[in-house]
C-alpha cells in the first residue's frame, strides 16, 4: 500500500506562482496513482479542501507576511511549539502521515526536529519520515531582501549548517543549483541524503501550436505596437530576488534604436511593480505593458508563443517554471548562464549569456539576426519539455518519498537498505554524490 505523505509549504499564494502549480499537480497525480497526499498552507481562514478522492489541503488561518510581499502569510513558530496548539498538531494527529515534506527554512522546519527529537508524537506507532525540500537558497533570499554583504553569507552558511542541515531525514532540492547549499552544510554523512528533483510542465497547453497570427495581433495590441513591433515578454514575480531590474536596464537601450520599436509584455505583480512602472514611464513611456496577475493559464502560453523573445533575466533562478513553460510553447529565450534554469535551459535550446544587459541586448541582437538558429532551438526547446511533463515529473517525486522512506526505516531497523532501480525520467535527475 503506497505510503501516506503530508506537505507544509510558508510561501504557497492562492492564486499564482510556481509553488502552487507544483502542488496542485502533485494533488493531480496522488489521484491518478491513488495514494493519499495531504497540503497544509497559510491561509487567510481556517478550512479543508478535498482534492479528488486521495488528495487534501488544510488551510490555516495566518497573518500576512509583514514585509517584503505582503500578499504571502505566514504560520510562526508561536503556533506550533506549543504540543497543545491548535494550528497545526490536531491536523498531524488526525492524518498521521507516514512521510512529513516540509518547504520553510524558517518556521516550519523546526516542526522536524521536534518529531525527530521525540518531543512531540503524532503517530500511534513511531514517527514520520521528516523531509526538507527546497525551493530556492537563503544566501540569495539574503542577498535579496536584506543584505549582499559578506556578513549576510556567513550568517546563511551559519544557518544552513547548523539549524537546517541538521533537521531532516532527507533533503530535496528543486535544482543541483539549489542543491549546492545544502551539500556544503549538512554532515558528510548526509550527502548521500541529498537529493534533486525538477518541476515540470503542461505540454499539451504551453505548446507551440499556440502560435497564430491573431494571438500575435493581440500581443502587439496589447502592446500599443504595430506589425512591425518586436515583442518581448517576461512572466514572473515582480521582486527584489527576481532582478527586475536588468529588464529596464535592457529596455533603455533597445528604446535607443531608431530601426526597431522594441516593446515588452510584463505578466506578473508584486512589491517592484509600482516602481517598475514608474521607471518605465518615465525612460520609455509606452514601450512597456505591465499586464499584472494573468490568472488565465491560455493567454500566459498565447504570450509565450507569439513574442519575438522571452527575456528571464534572473541569474539565480532556483529552477524557473515560467521559463520552462515559455521553452514548451518553442519560445526564444535570452537568460543567464547560471542559476537554476540549467536544469533545461542550454545554448542548444536557448540564447544564454550574462547577466547584464549590454550581454542581454547582444543576445537578442543575434537571436533576431539568425532565424534558422532560432528555428533549431525552438525545436529543441520542445523536445526538452517534452521530457519534463508533469506525469514523469510526478511520479519521480512519489518514486523517491517511497524511497526515502524505506531507507529511512531500514536503517532505523539496522538492516541494508532495500535496492530500488529507477526508471524513466527519475534516472536523468539523480541524487549528488
Amino acid at each position: 500500500m503506497p505510503i501516506k505523505t503530508m506537505h507544509m509549504n510558508n510561501t504557497f499564494h492562492h492564486a499564482s506562482g510556481g509553488i502552487r502549480t507544483f502542488y496542485l499537480n502533485m494533488l493531480k497525480a496522488a489521484n491518478r496513482k491513488r495514494r493519499h497526499m495531504r497540503l497544509l498552507v497559510p491561509a487567510e481562514k481556517t478550512e479543508v479542501e478535498d482534492v479528488g478522492e486521495f488528495g487534501r489541503i488544510y488551510y490555516v488561518k495566518a497573518p500576512r507576511f509583514p514585509f517584503f510581499d505582503r500578499r504571502y502569510r505566514q504560520i510562526y513558530p508561536y503556533r506550533f511549539l506549543n504540543p497543545y496548539a491548535k494550528a497545526v498538531w490536531p491536523v498531524l494527529r488526525s492524518e498521521q502521515p507516514d512521510l512529513l515534506e516540509i518547504s520553510d527554512k524558517y518556521s516550519l522546519c523546526y516542526i522536524a526536529s521536534l518529531l525527530r527529537e521525540g518531543w512531540i508524537k503524532i503517530r500511534d506507532e513511531g514517527r514520520p519520515t521528516v523531509v526538507g525540500m527546497s525551493c530556492e537558497r537563503m544566501d540569495d533570499n539574503i542577498g535579496a531582501f536584506m543584505t549582499n554583504s559578506e556578513k549576510g553569507v556567513r550568517f546563511a552558511r551559519w544557518y544552513m549548517k547548523f539549524v537546517h542541515g541538521r533537521q531532516f531525514d532527507a533533503y530535496i532540492a528543486n535544482s543541483h543549483y539549489t542543491a549546492g547549499e545544502i551539500l556544503d552544510c549538512v554532515p558528510a554523512e548526509a550527502r548521500s541524503r541529498v537529493y534533486v528533483r525538477p518541476r515540470g510542465v503542461d505540454c499539451d497547453l504551453f505548446t507551440p501550436e499556440r502560435r497564430s497570427p491573431q494571438a500575435r495581433r493581440k500581443l502587439q495590441e496589447w502592446a500599443g505596437g504595430d506589425s512591425s513591433s518586436i515583442l518581448l515578454a517576461y512572466a514572473g514575480r515582480l521582486s527584489p530576488e527576481k532582478n527586475g531590474e536588468l529588464l529596464i536596464d535592457l529596455m533603455k537601450r533597445l528604446a535607443r534604436d531608431p530601426l526597431h520599436d522594441f516593446r515588452m509584455l510584463i505578466a506578473g505583480a508584486g512589491p517592484l511593480q509600482s516602481k517598475m512602472e514608474a521607471e518605465s514611464r518615465r525612460l520609455f513611456p509606452g514601450r512597456v505593458v505591465f499586464l499584472g496577475h494573468v490568472g488565465n493559464r491560455g493567454n500566459l502560453a498565447d504570450l509565450y508563443a507569439n513574442c519575438d523573445a522571452f527575456v528571464h533575466p534572473n541569474p539565480r533562478e532556483p529552477f524557473g517554471i515560467a521559463p520552462l513553460e515559455a521553452l514548451a510553447c518553442g519560445a526564444s529565450m535570452v537568460a543567464p548562464d547560471a542559476g537554476g534554469i540549467l536544469s533545461y535551459a542550454s545554448q542548444d535550446n536557448s540564447w544564454l549569456t550574462r547577466p547584464d544587459a549590454a550581454s542581454f541586448e547582444d543576445a537578442l541582437r543575434r537571436l533576431l539576426a539568425d532565424p534558422e538558429a532560432a528555428e533549431a532551438k525552438r525545436l529543441a526547446a520542445r523536445r526538452m519539455a517534452l521530457r519534463h511533463q508533469w506525469e514523469n515529473v510526478t511520479d519521480s517525486w512519489f518514486d523517491l518519498y517511497d524511497r526515502i522512506h524505506e531507507e529511512r526505516l531500514a536503517l532505523a531497523a539496522g538492516s541494508e537498505p532495500p535496492a530500488q532501480a529507477s526508471s524513466g525520467f527519475a534516472a536523468q535527475v539523480c541524487r549528488r554524490p
